[in-house]
């Protein structure tokens, strides 16, 4: 049966894509459509269908573009509501895609409207089942989310109810069916999911802590529940943009794609609320930048960053990039439902800096210089990973305050007394710094290549005394 992933690594999002006979499905598209649009054209199909399996809170879906463009019909799984024209399948339905048949099973868990997709190929034999956030590879999907929107749906109501889905809808099905998960690993909609993007069923009843045959209900709950952290903050915002509808990326990315020379930028920043991004690297970006501007660099977990600390979903941003890839910033943007980028800074940083514009600079250390001052004792040391990481491992004496709490956590950093910022390998701790440096803070350093370059040092962790004022 011809079904081809469709991985978008900075999302760690899978969609699908199966054709025969002229006819195509896609399940659940990223915003931009082009890629699927060229995928059909390459095999002369249409595209008949675009299957959800629930209503997405990390990404915004592209598919009321792919219905205006293709005249695709809209599925989703039983008791979806949403306020535009979609079929609303029922549990079993079947849907054909050429020869190929489409079975719609109601596992609802994640979200109350789950659904995977059973596929079953022309000589009616089940090939696979994609499994939205349901099943992952070595996981299941939360089941915290939907409270945020619908606040009866308790994480344990929705537990219960994904626990009988796996067991009465997914475990029954045949050993040698291939799953097809909507996330892999680095995903913020389960918590161990495997690098593995698909896998035999059978494997994973036999290495999913979630598929245990022995496990009773009330076991799946504790487990799945236990360690579960709050999810990012944009989720909630995204699940209402796919329930309501949205501006379609076309014009989204048209006003977007204003770019600016030094002047027109400098003076849209000082007339307007809008927040300066700049996407560069950490290294670049340290050494010179705009004033109050925030690193969330590209090479990184861009979009899910973007969605974490940028609180409100409908702030002006304005670009700052490197050649070229204003267009990439400006989709992984809208991919989080961040529509509202004004303009990009026309050559980049080099273009601020030959007009004569201010700058700015930020600090960095080598490991080997952290040493130094480590055994000293003088200063503070910050720890912005995550707080699983920390446990996990950390200087001792250091000081967790997680990047995505850093704005709650400000009065506890002095502004008077030296510290260091670092986290595992230097993305994060930049985007800390220029967070800092906006909000006043000067008398700070950050750890090039983080606490895996610390690692690689003489630093005894068990001989450093973390200064009394942030304890």
């Amino acid at each position: 049966m011809k079904v081809e992933q469709i991985y978008t690594g900075c999302l760690a999002h899978a969609a699908y894509y199966i054709e025969n006979n002229g006819e195509a499905a896609i399940f659940d598209p990223l915003r931009e459509v082009e890629p699927y649009l060229n995928r059909a054209n390459k095999d002369n199909a249409k595209i008949k269908y675009v299957f959800e399996t629930h209503f997405h809170a990390d990404f915004v879906s592209g598919h009321l573009d792919l219905q205006k463009k293709t005249g695709a019909q809209i599925v989703f799984g039983p008791g979806a509501q949403p306020n535009y024209e979609a079929t609303i399948a029922k549990d079993n339905q079947i849907f054909n895609v050429g020869n190929y048949q489409v079975k719609a099973l109601h596992t609802p868990g994640h979200t109350m409207e789950s659904t995977s997709y059973l596929l079953i190929d022309e000589n009616g034999k089940e090939h696979g089942i994609i499994t939205g956030d349901t099943l992952f590879i070595g996981d299941v999907g939360r089941p915290d989310l939907a409270q945020h929107v619908v606040s009866e749906l308790t994480e344990e109501k929705l537990a219960g109810h994904l626990y009988d889905s796996l067991r009465y809808k997914i475990m029954p099905l045949s050993d040698d069916l291939i799953v097809y998960p909507n996330h892999g690993a680095g995903s913020a909609c389960g918590k161990k999911m495997s690098k593995e993007t698909t896998d035999t069923l059978g494997n994973q009843k036999k290495t999913n802590y979630a598929l245990r045959a022995d496990m009773t209900k009330e076991e799946f709950i504790k487990e799945l529940l236990d360690g579960l952290t709050a999810p990012p903050g944009y989720f909630p915002k995204n699940v209402l943009m796919n329930i309501q509808g949205y501006e379609s990326f076309d014009e989204v990315k048209h006003k977007a794609e204003n770019p600016l020379s030094p002047d027109q930028f400098e003076a849209l920043a000082n007339a307007s609320q809008a927040l300066i991004l700049d996407t560069r690297n950490a290294t670049d970006f340290s050494k010179g930048f705009i004033p109050n501007s925030i690193n969330i660099g590209l090479d990184g977990n861009y979009a899910p960053w973007v969605g974490e600390l940028i609180k409100d979903i409908n702030q002006e941003i304005l670009l700052v990039t490197d050649e070229g890839k204003a267009e990439e910033a400006i989709t992984r943007l809208a991919r989080v439902g961040y529509d509202h980028a004004i303009g990009y800074l026309k050559g980049g940083i080099n273009s601020w800096i030959s007009a004569g514009k201010e700058t700015d600079t930020t600090e960095r250390i080598s490991a080997k210089e952290f040493e130094t001052i480590f055994h000293e004792k003088t200063v503070t040391l910050i720890d912005v990973r995550k707080k699983s990481e920390y446990d996990s491992e950390h200087v001792e004496g250091s000081i967790n305050i997680p990047l995505n709490t850093l704005n709650e956590h400000l009065a506890e950093i002095p502004k008077e007394q030296p510290f260091i910022v670092f986290c595992a390998g230097g993305y994060r701790s930049m985007i800390a710094s220029s967070m800092l440096k906006k909000r006043g803070y000067d008398n700070f350093k950050d750890v090039l290549g983080g606490f895996k370059a610390i690692k690689e040092t003489d630093v005894k962790t068990s001989d450093y005394v973390c200064p009394s004022t942030l304890l």
